[in-house]
């Protein structure tokens, strides 16, 4: 009956919706995008129906957007609520890679929040070292802009499925979204993944076809595409009636239409405005805010940000903060901060509605209540999905030991690691078998690899295993985590990438050409244990030029046994430095990870084994000096070694490796403990 209700306002919210003088788009134009594929999935003809109906609603108009009309009448069943009409908040998610930093970096640009002759660096929000050399966004970061004279707290989310616990946590300070997607790729995985996040919210989204002035740009296909989704998402009828814009992120231009670009972002700030509500408050209620984000500073402790749900915050107030109705305790705000332009600004007070950081209650946690000392009432606390990836950490038993870390004990690891949980929603971290051993599991591979490369900087020593997969079991039955993987790869690299594919139990649902430039898109449904690894093997298969996206998917039935590596390891047979001599020998047997001159240990792996099985090696022989002249010393031709990063080390070692990790290097070695084992049977 709710549903036929919303339907109902649908309809006649559009009767009044559109004025007699509007003109509609042509929906002849959309119509091949309608057949009875969805995104590669199969529709049925009465969904089709649907589909097409709900199609000839939607338009591409001047900005007038009904998201936010209409779902203002549920006001009248919350009398006390009110909307803020001088704040909006909002978070702008895609896909990694869709230009979500650099739109925002001109966001910023425009409002003037620099001064003209002031530097600025690209992606200013991507404030971390990690950050920046990877050109990724791991951490959801804050910032404000004021448009005639309102004010647009606008979050920056990460665009890896791995970082989806930070874009969870922050759709619960938000009214709205800015859905950003290339012009040329259209939605991909992660798109899809924070849209459903979103929409079960109930958030408005503004779509921005990001990178228009791409040579390959295709704007029609991908606006197709982002409607079907809505539609595939179970979207209402008032969120699929979405508003368009067209941008160039880096040039700093926005239109209503993809030929018409303004001079500057002007059109995107009005259908922010327009399009996303403001927030809904109780002013007059007893105060609520729940907290979504925490930081650390070296003076002022641990801050609190969060958005304020009712009533007022003041600085120096007593607060009681609860975690349920049960458990409550009470300390108080020494400091008040709200987020103008780019930096933290102290406030007396923050009304309900806007997004601000407090300081002063030392054991704060995310997903607790911050509320009235006499009267406040917990919020729900946040949810996030289950980790589907776990690796074993342990402290340092090489005999390098020491040598370059500053924090090489098993107290050191596990403060750390209990430490990471307090602002990493999505990560559990559980004892394993023996003392100075830690499993921890998270969202994927690349979720924990951020974490290992963050506490090397920091001055840590430690080990960690392969990744494993977390299976569940109901019913008797074995179920393991699936994903969604998309490849992009060159027609001519096709079919070695399908076989790759084939040989990890991957089933192909959806394959389709990509713009103009002679690339096709693969969809797969694949098991997370498949994914293991693949990588560096896709790269291989494809000379360098395929594209892996990931994001997980549901538990199914286990799919058999995968085989993840054909070729064994080269081992070190003795302790010492390596030789030039010794190396040029080594290096028929398979490709080397090791130059000349390098200090190993016994059961350090120096190389990739050409066949199946390990071989220990001799990396340390000397030639043997004698006193018969030779008329000519034979010249060493050395083959350039395989330089691998922390990623590539994790992808490649097996259930008997382990990855050496300290802050000056990375090593790879056989796990002592199973070696003995096998020795003992």
């Amino acid at each position: 009956m709710e549903k036929m209700a919303a339907l109902t306002t649908h309809t006649t919210h559009h009767v009044s919706l559109f004025p007699t003088n509007t003109t509609l788009p042509k929906i002849s134009s959309f119509q091949p995008f309608f057949s009875n594929q969805l995104l590669g999935l199969p529709l049925s003809s009465s969904a089709s129906l649907n589909a097409s109906k709900r199609f000839s609603s939607w338009t591409c108009r001047p900005i007038k957007c009904s998201v936010s009309e209409a779902t203002e009448p549920k006001t009248e069943m919350k009398r006390q609520m009110l909307r803020r009409g001088d704040v909006r908040n909002i978070a702008i998610v895609a896909h990694v890679d869709h230009g979500k930093t650099t739109l925002v970096d001109a966001m910023l640009k425009q409002t003037k929040v620099f001064r003209d002759n002031q530097f600025v660096q690209e992606r200013i929000m991507d404030s971390n070292d990690l950050e920046r050399e990877r050109g990724i966004t791991i951490l959801s970061k804050n910032t404000s802009v004021t448009y005639k004279d309102t004010k647009i707290n606008i979050i920056d989310t990460p665009g890896h499925s791995d970082f989806g616990g930070e874009v969870e946590r922050i759709l619960n300070m938000v009214e709205g979204i800015l859905l950003v997607v290339d012009s040329v790729e259209g939605p991909m995985p992660q798109t899809r993944f924070v849209l459903k996040k979103a929409l079960e919210f109930g958030h408005s989204v503004v779509v921005v076809v990001n990178k228009i002035d791409r040579p390959s740009a295709r704007p029609d296909y991908v606006v197709n595409s982002t409607f079907e989704l809505f539609i595939e998402l179970n979207a209402t009828d008032e969120q699929c009636d979405f508003q368009v814009i067209y941008a160039s992120g880096i040039k700093g231009q926005a239109g209503l239409s993809p030929e018409n670009l303004a001079e500057d972002l002007g059109p995107l700030f009005e259908s922010i405005i327009r399009c996303i509500p403001g927030p809904r408050i109780d002013k007059d209620g007893a105060l609520q805010m729940l907290v979504t984000n925490i930081e650390y500073d070296e003076h002022k402790g641990r801050i609190a940000i969060g958005r304020v749900q009712a009533g007022v915050l003041e600085k120096g107030m007593d607060v009681r903060v609860c975690t349920s109705d049960d458990s409550c305790r009470y300390g108080r705000v020494s400091e008040l901060y709200v987020y103008d332009k780019f930096n933290r600004v102290p406030a007396d007070n923050v009304e309900a509605g806007d997004i601000c950081a407090v300081c002063g209650i030392t054991d704060i946690q995310i997903g607790e209540t911050i509320a009235d000392k006499v009267s406040g009432k917990p919020l729900p606390s946040i949810k996030v999905e289950e980790p589907t990836v776990k690796m074993s950490f342990s402290i340092n038993t090489s005999p390098f030991v020491g040598r370059e870390g500053k924090y090489v004990t098993s107290r050191n690891l596990r403060d750390r690691l209990y430490r990471e949980l307090e602002r990493n929603l999505a990560m559990k971290v559980d004892d394993g078998e023996t003392a100075d051993t830690f499993v921890v599991s998270g969202r994927g591979t690349l979720h924990i690899t951020i974490l290992i490369e963050n506490m090397r900087r920091e001055g840590y020593e430690f080990m960690v295993g392969p990744p494993k997969v977390i299976n569940k079991k109901v019913n008797e039955q074995l179920l393991e985590p699936f994903e969604i993987a998309t490849v992009e790869v060159p027609e001519e690299h096709m079919g070695a990438v399908v076989e790759l594919l084939g040989k990890r139990r991957g089933q192909m649902f959806d394959m389709q050409g990509v713009g103009s430039e002679g690339t096709t898109l693969l969809k797969y449904k694949i098991p997370t244990r498949g994914l293991l690894g693949l990588r560096n093997s896709i790269l291989t298969a494809s000379r360098g030029t395929a594209i892996l996206n990931t994001v997980f998917d549901s538990y199914g039935p286990w799919a058999g046994e995968i085989s993840t590596r054909d070729q064994g390891s080269l081992v070190a047979f003795e302790d010492g430095t390596s030789t030039s001599y010794a190396i040029s020998s080594s290096q028929e047997r398979g490709q080397m990870f090791i130059g000349p001159g390098v200090d190993v240990y016994k059961g350090q792996i120096v190389g990739i084994h050409q066949r199946p099985g390990d071989l220990s090696l001799n990396v340390c022989k000397k030639k043997a000096a004698t006193n018969i002249r030779s008329n000519k010393e034979q010249t060493v031709i050395l083959d350039t070694p395989l330089d691998y990063s922390l990623d590539d080390c994790i992808e490649y070692i097996q259930e008997d490796e382990l990855v050496e990790v300290t802050p000056a290097s990375i090593r790879m070695c056989k796990n002592p403990k199973l070696a003995n084992a096998k020795k003992t049977r």
